[in-house]
Parts: structure tokens; C-alpha cells; sequence
């Protein structure tokens, strides 16, 4: 039985590995799954499934989260956006405090909202001098190592939660991925009102975020300014930050649809 399902994964074409290796992703897909865990989900060896990984990677199907995968940016390219009411107006009514946040700093700015254990970015607009970034419109990544994020979880106990009981890999050197250390931060973040990246995401990007409440004081979204991580400063951008955030609360607290909902 054994040497006939190997026999059966053996003649699997290398579409069908790449097929199988896509859909182990699952609900991770934006999060980041390690070779070992897609190769006991796909029923691959992990040679292959190394293999497989690199293939799509070279195509942008798959990208690489530190030691980890997660979907790339041709996968969600083609996916159509669900629509989704309240992130449309988060978007339409904070867009223009995004533009004005740009205007005042001339670096790239992104605006994001929670989605579970994920950050899903909802606009952003880029400096003059086009930052790497891993964060694109309509795109996802994981909270727990993003600025965005972090503000975010930082005022939703039941989303800190789940983040916990997600695979939390490190992206990079500097990525928090102990509980003990993450909920430390998160204390930070609440304390001090301001959220760090600190190369966590990408080894050469800074950022810093502020949160954008309702009128009932829910955080809804998220604001931040991204550098260089070598020349990045955020002393020098949390005033414009902090002001500008504030501002769209004020919108977003005069807006009653929205704050009905909160």
C-alpha cells in the first residue's frame, strides 16, 4: 500500500506538485508556512517541495517570509477582491488624510485595516525614491510583524489572541515572534499610542504607525510612514503622524454610518 501511494505522488506531473504545494497554503496563504509543514500538506518529499517552492518563487507565485512561504503577488493579482462595504468606506473617507500625509512627509505612506491574524492594506502611495516594500494594495501581511499591525492588535484583545495561535515566523533577524516579548510590545504600542517596525518585515525597511479611531474610540485603521531602514528616522515623522491621524479620527467620528457601526 505504501510503494503504491509513493508510486501515485511519484507520477504526479510537475504542474500537479505545484497545484498540490498552492492549495497546502490554505488559510495560511498570507501568512507564512515552512517547507516542512507544505511538504506533510501536499504529500511531497521536502526535496521536492524545495524544489517546487523555488520554481514558483522564480515566477513570483510563492514569495519567501524569512524562512518561510506565503503567496506572492501574481497569485493575488489575479484574485478578484471581495467586496467589502466597510473597508471601502475606511478607505474613501482616510484616503485624502493619506494624500496629505504624503504631501507633508514625501515618503511612502499605507493605510490598513485588521483582517484576523492579518493587516490588509487598503491604499498606500510611494515616495520619490520607490521603497522596497512588502506591503501593496489590496495585499495582506502578517500583524504581528508590521507597524501597521501592531497598533492594530495592540486595541483588540481578541485579535492579539489569535495572532497567538498563529504560526508566527520570523521574517527577519529582528522579527518578535515570542509571546512574552510580542505582548511586551503590544504594552508598548498601548502606552506610547506610536508602533515600530524595526526591520521586522524586511531587513531594509522602518516604519512607524499611529492608530485612526471611531467616535466610540475603536480603532479602525491604521496610518504609517516607511524609510530606509539604515536612515529612517521616526522621531521625525511621529508629530505629522500622531496630527494627521487624528484629524481623520475627527472625520471618521462625523461620519455616522461609520460610527454607528463602532
Amino acid at each position: 500500500m505504501k510503494e503504491t501511494a509513493e508510486r501515485t505522488r511519484d507520477e504526479r506531473t510537475a504542474v500537479d506538485k505545484a497545484v498540490d504545494v498552492l492549495k497546502a497554503f490554505g488559510r495560511d496563504a498570507h501568512l507564512g508556512i515552512g517547507v516542512s509543514e507544505l511538504s506533510r500538506r501536499a504529500g511531497l518529499s521536502k526535496s521536492t517541495t524545495f524544489r517546487v517552492l523555488g520554481m514558483l518563487e522564480r515566477n513570483g507565485v510563492v514569495e519567501r517570509a524569512g524562512t518561510a512561504y506565503r503567496i506572492g503577488r501574481v497569485m493575488e493579482g489575479l484574485a478578484t477582491p471581495a467586496e467589502n462595504p466597510m473597508q471601502d468606506s475606511v478607505r474613501d473617507l482616510i484616503t485624502p488624510f493619506l494624500a496629505e500625509l504624503y504631501v507633508q512627509t514625501h515618503a511612502t505612506v499605507q493605510l490598513a485595516m485588521l483582517v484576523g491574524p492579518s493587516v490588509v492594506y487598503l491604499n498606500k502611495l510611494e515616495g520619490p525614491a520607490r521603497l522596497r516594500t512588502p506591503a501593496r494594495i489590496g495585499g495582506r501581511m502578517p500583524a504581528y510583524c508590521t507597524a501597521v499591525g501592531k497598533v492594530l492588535l495592540a486595541a483588540d484583545p481578541v485579535a492579539t489572541e489569535t495572532a497567538l495561535r498563529t504560526p508566527r515566523h520570523a521574517w527577519t533577524a529582528s522579527t518578535i515572534v515570542e509571546e512574552d516579548d510580542f505582548l511586551t510590545e503590544l504594552d508598548h504600542v498601548r502606552s506610547t499610542g506610536v508602533a515600530h517596525d524595526r526591520g521586522e518585515s524586511l531587513e531594509s525597511l522602518a516604519c512607524i504607525a499611529a492608530p485612526v479611531r471611531t467616535a466610540g474610540g475603536r480603532v479602525i485603521a491604521a496610518l504609517s510612514i516607511s524609510g530606509d531602514a539604515v536612515t529612517f528616522q521616526p522621531l521625525r515623522y511621529e508629530r505629522v503622524l500622531r496630527a494627521v491621524a487624528y484629524e481623520a479620527a475627527r472625520v471618521m467620528a462625523a461620519h455616522g454610518r461609520l460610527a454607528a457601526a463602532a
